[in-house]
């Protein structure tokens, strides 16, 4: 192998203190139990154990364990799914009222062999959750489901606390590290979330490390704000095997910082941002974060009027 070709090696401040207490151990078997898919053990998330061991949440992965799409940062297995489990919202729920959740992720694969993409499960998930735990805040991160805006109606009008949908990285990168979605697609996907429901704070992703530059996520994150998404999260790519993509730089603390300072200034509610953040870290708190925003904004507004 030649040095052009050596893997970066990973800095200090990514390693990480693995937490296998009770509550780690019984929350797997539950899963496990109950048929049940997370996007924290699909996606090898990298706060798996902080999250299951110490903050005792969870992001919920539905529609089956296998995606359409071969996107290629994703370590989800890829393929045609060959099943339906219309039994699926109601487990999640049972699951999220045993765990007594403050705040929940529901997420899925691409499932682009469906009419819907999935639209009709998506939003049973989150009505029998509303039923059997009502004072749980919901999130879903779907796909663009297709592009089809029917779709996103469906699932908009469950009425989700938080439409999370990922850009995922910067417009020049997306051709080569997306598959089938698109930048502008993903911005019109957020901006309709938003007109169906006001109210319903939009949220977005970005993984640096891929080779983008400081001014393409500047113009990311422009680009967000024009669609009205209020809160925004940035994290580190990790390359999950040697078929994806490479990592080419490590960001380190200090540029988190200063991004998250440069998203604030923009106008997002939140903003989340570190080495080892991703889509649904500290998601219970974004809610309240986006709440306390909107009454100030509110408090603002009344005060000129």
């Amino acid at each position: 192998m030649s040095t052009k070709e050596q893997p970066l090696r990973k800095p200090e401040w990514l390693k990480i203190k693995l937490n296998t207490n009770e509550n780690y151990t019984g929350l797997k078997q539950m899963m496990r139990e109950k048929g049940l898919h997370t996007v924290c053990e699909e996606a090898r998330c990298p706060n798996i154990h902080e999250c299951w061991a110490v903050r005792r949440t969870a992001t919920f992965m539905i529609l089956g364990d296998v995606c359409t799409r071969a996107c290629r940062f994703c370590a989800v297995k890829t393929g045609l799914p060959t099943e339906l489990d219309l039994q699926e919202p109601e487990r999640v729920a049972d699951s999220v009222a045993l765990m007594n959740l403050k705040h929940v992720v529901v997420t899925a694969v691409a499932r682009d062999d469906l009419k819907d993409g999935g639209a009709a499960v998506f939003a049973e998930t989150v009505r029998a959750i509303h039923r059997k735990s009502p004072f749980t805040s919901i999130e879903v991160l779907p796909s663009d489901m297709g592009g089809v805006f029917e779709n996103l109606q469906m699932l908009m009008d469950a009425k989700p606390d938080i439409l999370n949908h990922n850009i995922e990285t910067v417009k020049s990168l997306s051709p080569r590290v997306r598959a089938r979605a698109t930048y502008e697609r993903s911005l019109e996907f957020l901006r309709r979330a938003k007109e169906i429901q006001p109210a319903v704070p939009t949220k977005s992703s970005i993984m640096v490390g891929l080779g983008e530059t400081k001014e393409e996520l500047i113009k990311a994150m422009d680009d967000l704000r024009t669609n009205n998404v209020d809160i925004l999260t940035l994290g580190q790519y990790l390359q999950p095997s040697k078929k994806h993509l490479p990592v080419l730089k490590y960001y380190h603390p200090d540029e988190f910082q200063e991004l998250k300072e440069i998203a604030l200034a923009k106008g997002f509610s939140h903003c989340e941002a570190g080495p080892l953040v991703r889509s649904s870290y500290h998601a219970d708190e974004q809610v309240d974060s986006a709440a306390r925003h909107r009454q100030e904004l509110a408090s603002q507004k009344a005060s000129k009027a």
